[in-house]
């Protein structure tokens, strides 16, 4: 263990980009033996708004990390966050604790938060207008909401306490976490129900995408579904009822647009239904 958290205190950036485009790479290649759906769209195209939105994920994280550092590094030196102030534990237990923190603080609790103020899920919108979710959906997020989530995981780093090894090993773990949850593969039924005990798995987080009321407001675990069973958002549709997409932007031409995406959150506020379930 201490090994991995002196790797991930100093990870070159090359090494991240290889996390995260290896992580494309390799369910990209799975959706085209293991799909869930046969989706008859052009898989390139569909791609290339996703990809662009990774990039500015990408831009936003890079630009702001200084922040990251310097908070980790003062919660170190002063000793200050949650998982400091516990008494002495093992450096495995340490480590949990501070992804298990991180996760909820820094993912579940702005996802939440996202689905429940009106003005954030119309900024959160763009990841949902995705009709066709695969692995590049992953980090479909437009800009305003990379800097919202970015203020969340510092607001995390500060509150828990946690190094900039935690920092970058929680990072690594959601990419590849997300990456797998959103690729348009299928799993047995079994496995995907034994992992969701758990972990995120694809069918427990593809219910978060369906297309209407009350599924998109559930299940919104990033790495570990304990959050979404503990609070009572942990909801399950079969997966080959799931539709993609929102009700309340039905057109797939516009919402594969790049223009139109950045445009998406200064609409006007759109009432969902509600599915008879």
């Amino acid at each position: 263990m201490e090994s991995i958290i002196n790797y991930f205190e100093t990870i070159p950036t090359l090494h991240r980009s290889l996390i995260l485009v290896g992580g494309i790479t390799l369910f990209w290649l799975l959706e085209g033996v293991l799909p869930l759906f046969k989706f008859t769209y052009k898989k390139w195209n569909h791609a290339v708004p996703n990809i662009f939105f990774t990039l500015t994920t990408v831009a936003v994280n890079f630009g702001l990390a200084f922040l990251l550092l310097q908070t980790s590094d003062w919660v170190k030196v002063n000793d200050f966050g949650i998982i400091n102030w516990l008494p002495d534990m093992p450096l495995w237990l340490y480590a949990l604790l501070g992804v298990l923190l991180l996760d909820f603080v820094g993912a579940y609790l702005p996802h939440y938060v996202e689905h429940r103020v009106k003005v954030l899920w119309m900024v959160h919108l763009v990841h949902h207008t995705d009709h066709n979710v695969d692995t590049t959906t992953a980090n479909r997020h437009h800009p305003l909401e990379s800097v919202i989530r970015f203020a969340f995981t510092l607001f995390g780093v500060f509150i828990i306490g946690t190094p900039i090894a935690l920092v970058f090993l929680y990072q690594s773990m959601s990419l590849i976490a997300t990456q797998f949850t959103h690729a348009n593969i299928k799993l047995p039924r079994t496995l995907d129900k034994l992992i969701s005990y758990v972990l995120v798995s694809p069918d427990m987080h593809k219910v978060h995408h369906h297309y209407v009321l009350p599924y998109t407001d559930s299940n919104y675990g990033n790495i570990f579904s304990i959050w979404d069973r503990m609070f009572g958002t942990f909801m399950v549709l079969d997966r080959e009822k799931i539709v993609y997409g929102v009700d309340t932007f039905p057109d797939e031409v516009a919402n594969g647009n790049i223009g139109e995406l950045l445009k998406q959150p200064f609409h006007k506020y759109r009432k969902p239904t509600t599915s008879n379930m």
